[in-house]
């Protein structure tokens, strides 16, 4: 029997920006049924090549045949009738709006020529939300008071909303936890089953190999790598297409001895309604402490709140032995303590601004004298701050939205340690940071403590929890089950905590 022909087949896609060539003949094809994975380290070109696909940007040159025929996708709307669905990992939800007014927004329900508000579109999308495995969201709702995981499968069920043929998922499991995957994988099974093609995007290799087809690597805006089997293509082959060179998957060695020293950082007794339980726990100089736990354990909340921006209902925060106002993040931030957020574009970072601006932000009574900003001491001190991190452009005039993620990331650290912060928060620091970039970023964070810098730790992926923390808290539920040296804990036993332990001391 002869091949199909691709569903869609993109062919020598260029296409440049001011001062950059972003895609240089790009070659992409997707067969109907098929999960494609899509690879390569921030600014290989995937976000423009699935911005062409999604219509967003015009290419330069090349060519898009769509089901056997040449089309041109002049917007998002040609390509959505056409069959071509986006769901981007920064997800473009109206938060004031419900959920069933932007699962139809731009092709509401219609009835005799008549825009159908209210029961018809929350009735649809319920039927969506089912389908999707979460009948529990209220259509009803506003977008803007569900958690991100709950958002992510509204931005799905949009999608599915549509006559879809392909949708594109860029980093769709990066908010989820191990449940939520597992639902994301299942649902992506029922979508290629019906035949509806998939490329999926992530960083996650793990996730590659578990729902991927096929993969084609990115790399300085040239595709590398085409059609390869993503079940058997050997890890560091896919690594080294995507960064040019071998990268051993190996976090940095640990300190022999354990941290001595009173601590630095001390919680007691800490706790919010419906958030978490009562929290104890302590840092040291040159600890790193991690939490781990599934989305909704409390880890992020317990975060926030340590360094203020939620107030607690008990307990108190101690910086070197001194009690914190409750709920003041200015009394924080005076005491030495620095969060790098979940989200660092919308929480973290100005995103128009240069990287001299976002570095000094926190410290712009530095350069300050008789009401003036010294702007030559200001790029020094920021220039130092982005030598020492090995920031890339190491140029801080320009734009930080013009970095990578691992480089915005090393820009929100340099912020604090300019700052002279003593406790770095770190919650999620490698999401949406690519393979050879989280390696950069695992050496940093362990030379930090070295140094001297307490750091508590947050993330939605145990080995990365596992592999960089010197102690782990494992939490369920908002409860510490256990506590361990991670040298103690592998990432199984720690699964079996957070599914099934009980609180324990």
């Amino acid at each position: 029997m002869a091949p199909q022909p691709p569903l869609l087949s993109m062919s020598g896609i260029t296409k440049s920006f001011p001062g950059v060539r972003a895609l240089d003949g790009v070659d992409l094809d997707v067969q109907a049924g098929e999960v494609h994975c899509l690879l390569g380290q921030n600014g290989a070109g995937k976000s423009t090549l699935i911005k062409v696909l999604a219509g967003a940007h015009q290419p330069d040159t090349g060519t898009i045949r769509w089901r056997g025929e040449d089309v041109t996708l002049r917007s998002p709307i040609a390509a959505m009738r056409l069959g071509i669905a986006t769901i981007y990992q920064e997800l473009d939800l109206v938060e004031h709006l419900s959920v069933a007014e932007n699962v139809h927004l731009g092709h509401e329900p219609t009835a005799a020529g008549f825009v159908v508000r209210g029961r018809a579109a929350r009735s649809s999308t319920a039927e969506l939300l089912k389908r999707l495995g979460h009948p529990e969201v209220d259509p009803a709702r506003l977008v803007g008071e569900l958690s991100a995981a709950q958002q992510q499968i509204v931005s799905m069920a949009r999608a599915l909303s549509h006559d879809v043929r392909l949708i594109v998922m860029d980093e769709p499991s990066a908010a989820l936890d191990p449940d939520e995957v597992d639902n994301l994988f299942r649902i992506v099974g029922d979508l290629t089953a019906d035949g509806v093609a998939v490329v999926y995007i992530s960083h996650r290799l793990e996730e590659i190999r578990r729902i991927g087809d096929r993969v084609t690597v990115l790399k300085d805006g040239r595709a590398v790598a085409g059609g390869l089997p993503a079940k058997s293509t050997p890890t560091r082959e896919v690594v080294a297409l995507m960064t040019g060179r071998n990268v051993e998957y190996v976090f940095p060695e640990r300190p022999a001895a354990a941290p001595r020293g009173e601590p630095v950082l001390t919680v007691e007794g800490l706790s919010r309604e419906g958030e978490f339980a009562p929290l104890d726990l302590q840092v040291r100089p040159g600890e790193i402490v991690g939490l781990a736990g599934l989305v909704g354990s409390g880890r992020s909340e317990i975060l926030e709140t340590i360094y203020g921006a939620r107030k607690p209902d008990t307990g108190r925060v101690l910086v070197d032995g001194r009690p914190l106002r409750p709920g003041s993040v200015r009394a924080a931030v005076r005491a030495g303590l620095g969060l790098a957020p979940e989200e660092r574009k919308a929480q973290a970072l100005l995103m128009l601004e240069s990287v001299t601006r976002n570095v000094s932000v926190s410290s712009m009574s530095r350069f300050a004298k008789a009401g003036w900003i010294d702007r030559g001491a200001e790029l020094g001190a920021a220039r130092a701050a982005v030598r020492e991190l090995s920031l890339r452009p190491d140029n801080p005039d320009v734009p930080v939205r013009t970095l990578s993620g691992g480089n915005q990331q090393k820009a929100v650290l340099a912020r604090w340690l300019l700052r002279g912060c003593r406790v770095l928060l770190l919650d999620e620091p490698t999401r949406g940071v690519d393979v050879g970039a989280r390696a950069e970023l695992y050496a940093v964070v362990r030379r930090l403590a070295d140094e001297g810098l307490a750091v508590l730790l947050v993330s939605s992926e145990v080995p990365e929890v596992l592999g960089l923390a010197d102690r782990v808290l494992v939490l369920r539920e908002g409860s510490v089950v256990h506590t361990a040296p991670a040298r103690e804990l592998d990432e199984h036993r720690v699964l079996d905590l957070v599914m099934e332990g009980s609180p324990a001391s």
